[in-house]
C-alpha cells in the first residue's frame, strides 16, 4: 500500500478542496478586477488556500507517523477539528469576497461582526487542535530523533506563528470597539492597504504582522525539508550519516528558526517593513548568522565518519555491534592451534548477544 495511504484523509480530503479553490481564486485573479483594500480582491481567498494545502498535508503526514494506535486515535480526531475549523473559515473569507466585504476586522453591519467573530472562534479551535497534535508529537517516542525533532519543532513554530494573529485582532491607534466599522490591523505604523510587495502584499513602509504570521506556520514544512535535505546528502558527506550529527544540525536549525521568527515578530512591532530594516535589526539578524554557524561547526565537528556508516532512516542497525565492525579487521590477529575453531563451538553460540536495554 502506497505510504500516503496511511496519512490522515479528512486532512487530506481538505486539503485537495483547497487546491481547487486555489484554482477558481486564480481564476478570479484573472477576471474579476475589484480592488480590496488595495489589492485584487481574490488575492486573499488564493494565498490562504494554498498556504492551506501545505499546511494540511504537512499534519496529515505527521499524523501518520504516531506509533500507539491511541495516539492515532487522539489524532484522527485533532485533525478533524483542524480541518472542520478550516473550512469554515475559508467559506467565509470566499464568502465575503463575493459579496465584495472584507472578512478580516469588519464590523461595518452586524452580519459582517458576526462573520469576524464566528472566524475568531474558528481559528481558536484550529489552533486548539493543532496544539493538541504537538502535544502527541512531543509525546510520541519516534525510532529517528532527528525526525522526531524536526516535526515537534516544526509543529510548535507553527502554533507560535497562528497565535501571531491573535496580535492583528487588537485596535490600531484611532480604533475604538463598538464605534469603528473596521477594528484591526494587518500593519502596523500604517495603514492597511498601502504600498506592499508583490505577491505577499506585505507592507513596504511599515511593520506587517503577517511576516512573522508567515515565517512561523510554515516552520511545519521548512524544518522537515531541511531534515530531508541532510538525509539526502548523506551518502556523500560520510559525518551526515550519524544520527547525532543529524539531530543537533535539526536543533541548531529549529533554534535559528526560532531566532529568526522573533526577530521577525519585534521588527513587525516596531512599525519597521522587512524590506527597510535598521541598523538593530540587521545587528540581531547578524549575531543569528554568527550562531548558526558556531553551532553548526559545533555539531559537525564532533561526528566521527567511521562511526557513521549504518544509521540513516529505515536503515536497520544492530544495537550490540559496533559500527564497521560486522566483518573480521583486517589487523586482528591470526588464530593459532592452541585456539578453539568457531567449527568446534555449540551451534548458535557465536550468535547469541545480552539482550539490550
Amino acid at each position: 500500500m502506497p505510504v500516503w495511504r496511511s496519512w490522515h484523509r479528512p486532512l487530506v480530503v481538505f486539503s485537495l478542496s483547497m487546491v481547487v479553490l486555489a484554482v477558481v481564486s486564480g481564476v478570479g485573479l484573472v477576471v474579476d478586477d475589484r480592488q480590496l483594500v488595495g489589492s485584487p480582491i481574490w488575492f486573499k481567498p488564493f494565498k490562504f488556500s494554498l498556504s492551506f494545502v501545505v499546511y494540511g498535508l504537512s499534519l496529515a503526514w505527521m499524523l501518520s507517523l504516531l506509533p500507539t494506535r491511541r495516539a492515532r486515535r487522539v489524532g484522527w480526531w485533532a485533525g478533524v477539528v483542524v480541518a472542520m475549523a478550516s473550512v469554515v473559515e475559508m467559506v467565509i473569507i470566499t464568502g465575503q469576497v463575493v459579496r465584495g466585504k472584507r472578512s478580516h476586522f469588519n464590523l461595518e453591519t452586524p452580519f459582517d461582526e458576526a462573520l469576524f467573530n464566528a472566524m475568531a472562534i474558528t481559528v481558536v479551535i484550529l489552533w486548539l487542535g493543532t496544539l493538541a497534535i504537538a502535544v502527541l508529537l512531543l509525546r510520541a517516542r519516534l525510532a529517528d530523533r532527528a525526525s522526531a525533532w524536526a516535526m515537534r519543532s516544526g509543529v510548535v513554530l507553527a502554533l507560535a506563528g497562528a497565535a501571531v494573529g491573535f496580535l492583528m485582532t487588537q485596535p490600531a491607534p484611532g480604533q475604538q470597539r463598538g464605534v469603528s466599522r473596521v477594528v484591526g490591523a494587518h500593519s502596523v505604523g500604517v495603514p492597511d492597504g498601502g504600498p506592499s510587495m508583490p505577491l505577499t502584499g506585505w507592507s513596504t513602509t511599515g511593520g506587517d504582522l503577517r511576516v512573522p504570521h508567515f515565517f512561523g506556520m510554515h516552520a511545519l514544512q521548512l524544518l522537515p525539508l531541511v531534515l530531508m535535505g541532510l538525509v539526502a546528502l548523506a551518502p556523500r558527506l560520510p559525518r551526515l550519516r550519524a544520527e547525532r550529527v543529524r539531530l543537533r544540525l535539526i536543533l541548531v536549525a529549529a533554534a535559528a528558526y526560532a531566532a529568526v521568527f522573533a526577530l521577525l515578530t519585534w521588527q513587525a512591532l516596531r512599525g519597521q517593513s522587512l524590506t527597510r530594516p535598521d541598523g538593530a535589526t540587521l545587528t540581531a539578524a547578524g549575531l543569528i548568522l554568527v550562531g548558526v554557524a558556531a553551532g553548526a561547526y559545533g555539531a559537525l565537528r564532533t561526528a566521527s565518519p567511521e562511526r557513521a556508516a549504518t544509521s540513516l532512516p529505515g536503515r536497520e542497525v544492530d544495537p550490540t555491534e559496533p559500527s564497521g565492525t560486522s566483518e573480521a579487521s583486517p589487523t586482528s590477529e591470526p588464530s593459532t592451534g592452541s585456539e578453539p575453531s568457531s567449527a568446534s563451538e555449540p551451534s548458535g553460540a557465536s550468535d547469541t548477544k545480552e539482550p539490550v536495554a
